[in-house]
């Protein structure tokens, strides 16, 4: 089998799981890349034997150095990460039924809550949690696939299991449907500038959080309470020039694209997702302006 067919057949798989693992579809692309390069120049000693595992290790290895890295550096502002419309595909099938085996499923695993909740894990928590939960390896090949102990599996597990118990307590069915219809109903009342009816669309505890990276102007610490959120946004479509929007499945949510002429300081291409609860108020609002972040969103045409 040539090098152009390895990574055909396992190119969608290792960047599901990389920007799983890292948050980031740029990182995700130059580690998917580095991992075929050294398939090249360093393959493994017996190539007769089935390439996946070999090449899984080599990628969570370059994964879980990229994430040491990332969180080594100082970041300006907010960290969120980054957006992506679709992922590349995969020869993997689609369990329709849904694997009981597995506690997140593929869509759960891309959303923004999901992501920003795996930030609490060490590196290695990370990958074993993703490795586990969402594509349903067993123990051995886990460990394996990080070269450590079945007993050090285990015990990472269970630790990272402990620190997502915040995060499994609030979750909500996904309702894209819901989703979007709720978020166009909040754009209308912030067009008509009724303060009342962006309040009602919002719950108590909202948040607003906003990744620019210090490229542009942006909130640098969350933005919380029904009132500051919404005095917010009332504030932005009130003094912000007209944009243009789309509306996309962004991480499996109905997210929008926001694009307008250049402008010193401000943002030229936004994402936009809302999250919400289970009375379907917005109580997540997700803002990434970076451009460093935005390489996997289409601008529009």
């Amino acid at each position: 089998m040539t090098v152009t067919d390895l990574y055909e057949e396992h190119r969608g798989f290792l960047w599901r799981l990389v920007y799983r693992l890292t948050g980031n579809a740029a990182d995700a692309e130059d580690i998917v890349q580095e991992t075929f390069v050294r398939a090249i120049g360093r393959p493994p000693a017996d190539a007769s034997r089935p390439w996946r595992p070999w090449l899984v290790q080599v990628a969570l290895n370059l994964g879980r150095d990229a994430l040491r890295k990332r969180r080594r550096r100082e970041y300006t502002g907010m960290w969120l990460p980054s957006p992506i419309e679709a992922e590349p595909p995969s020869h993997e099938p689609v369990d329709e039924s849904g694997n009981p085996a597995a506690r997140y499923d593929q869509v759960e695993s891309l959303s923004f809550a999901f992501l920003l909740a795996l930030e609490a894990l060490t590196p290695l928590q990370r990958a074993v949690l993703l490795l586990r939960d969402v594509f349903d390896y067993s123990v051995r090949e886990t460990a394996e696939a990080l070269s450590v102990s079945e007993a050090n599996v285990k015990t990472s597990h269970l630790r990272a299991r402990r620190v997502m118990t915040d995060y499994d307590a609030s979750r909500v069915p996904r309702q894209a449907e819901r989703n979007r219809g709720v978020f166009e109903q909040f754009l209308a009342y912030l067009t008509a500038g009724d303060v009342q009816g962006v309040e009602s669309m919002l719950a108590a505890d909202v948040i607003t959080l906003s990744d620019s990276a210090g490229e542009f102007r942006a909130a640098s610490v969350p933005v919380k309470s029904r009132a500051n959120v919404a005095k917010l946004f009332l504030s932005l479509a009130k003094k912000l020039p007209p944009a243009r929007v789309e509306a996309r499945l962004i991480n499996g949510v109905w997210s929008y694209v926001m694009q307008r002429p250049p402008l010193p300081g401000l943002a030229p291409l936004w994402m936009l997702q809302t999250e919400l609860d289970a009375e379907g108020r917005i109580r997540r609002i997700y803002l990434v302006l970076a451009t460093q972040k935005l390489t996997a969103v289409r601008p529009l045409q």
